[in-house]
């Protein structure tokens, strides 16, 4: 009995050596040299080194913008509808604007030129330059800068809340060479008031609600790649 575990044991023992030393001429040994294991939740730089500080994604505000698809006449006359009525004087010029531009899209303009409005009232009023300078045409924002720097240079600072844009409808729209004009009339209800140096309120009301009208002008270059529109002209009623 005892023989016959001795042989069951020693026949055992040579297999897993035999099975080990396959292993081990199939996997290789470790030298110290081998690739790290994937970490799915690291980063690598261009050079394949592993980053895991410091790991920023770009904002979709970053992206360059694209050019819209070409609307087919259907889709543009089904969003015009929504913005100027059929046959009217200003829905015959943004159908012109359209003929020189086919990726004009009436209701995506006034989403923009709206959401456009807030931006630029609201960086003026925090002074943020750099804002303006994005969505403003040269002449505006030189205007601008003036009225920021009289401001500055008084010491006055500005409460501002916006409430909201009631109405905001296109009055007009006109080609200049290749540019598009097109001239919206905002009525927006702001809280503003400014504070001189002393924090006293000089102008407006800091717990009023107050409503503007303003008529603004944007325009974009129809051959440009860049389909953004700027504010060329402002003005209120």
């Amino acid at each position: 009995m005892n023989g016959t575990f001795d042989i069951l044991t020693l026949l055992f023992l040579v297999i897993a050596v035999v099975i080990f030393l396959r292993l081990r001429s199939v996997l290789g040994r470790r030298t110290g040299n081998e690739r790290p294991r994937y970490d799915p939740y690291s980063a690598s730089d261009a050079n394949g080194k592993t980053v895991r500080d410091n790991i920023v994604t770009l904002p979709r505000g970053a992206e360059p913008a694209r050019a819209p698809e070409p609307l087919d006449e259907a889709s543009f006359a089904r969003s015009l509808k929504d913005i100027a009525p059929a046959g009217s004087d200003v829905g015959q010029k943004l159908s012109a604007i359209a003929q020189l531009d086919r990726g004009f899209d009436p209701r995506h303009f006034m989403q923009g030129a709206r959401a456009a409005y807030e931006m630029i009232v609201t960086a003026f009023a925090q002074g943020d330059r750099k804002s303006l300078k994005q969505l403003l045409s040269r002449e505006v924002y030189d205007s601008f800068g003036a009225a920021l720097d009289e401001r500055e240079k008084a010491g006055e600072s500005v409460d501002f809340n916006f409430v909201g844009i009631g109405k905001a409808e296109i009055t007009d729209a006109e080609i200049l060479g290749k540019a598009a004009h097109i001239t919206v009339k905002f009525v927006s209800e702001l809280i503003t008031a400014t504070r001189n140096k002393a924090g006293e309120v000089v102008d407006g009301e800091a717990s009023r609600i107050r409503e503007v009208t303003d008529i603004w002008t944007f325009a974009r270059d129809t051959t440009a790649r860049d389909p953004n529109w700027r504010l060329v002209a402002t003005g209120s009623a």
